[in-house]
Order: structure tokens, then C-alpha cells, then sequence
């Protein structure tokens, strides 16, 4: 199997999870009730960590964020 393949799937991850965190915080923003909130704010939380966690691995391995395309997103995007 080649590179590109595996580099290809790490970059189409980072870009869908990316988007998915994005997606979540605006959904606990403009949650409307406490249970919508409650469960908004769990999921932004399970997708604040899944970031993180991409984001640590690929400093773990030298892989620079951007070739994952998750270097424009930080914690401090979901606490605000």
C-alpha cells in the first residue's frame, strides 16, 4: 500500500473532524433549552477531545497540523 493513501485518510479525518467540532460548538450555542444544552455541550466536549487527542498524536509523530488540516482550530475555540 502507498503513502499517499494513508495521508490522504489522516488529512480527510482532520478535515470532517474539524467540521464536525465546528458544527457542535454552534449547536450548544444556539441550543435552546437545558436538555438540548446538556447534550450539546457532551457532544462539543466528546469532539473538543477527539481534536486534541489528533492534534497530540500528530505532534507525538512530527506530522505537522497542517497537512492534517487541523491547525487553525484550539481548545479555546469551544469555550467561548
Amino acid at each position: 500500500m502507498t503513502d499517499d493513501k494513508y495521508k490522504n485518510y489522516l488529512q480527510h479525518l482532520g478535515v470532517t473532524t474539524k467540521a464536525y467540532a465546528r458544527e457542535a460548538i454552534k449547536e450548544h450555542v444556539d441550543a435552546n433549552n437545558e436538555s438540548d444544552e446538556d447534550y450539546s455541550a457532551g457532544y462539543m466536549m466528546g469532539l473538543h477531545r477527539m481534536v486534541t487527542l489528533m492534534q497530540q498524536q500528530a505532534d507525538v509523530y512530527e506530522i505537522p497540523l497542517k497537512e492534517l488540516d487541523l491547525a487553525d482550530i484550539d481548545g479555546t475555540e469551544f469555550f467561548k
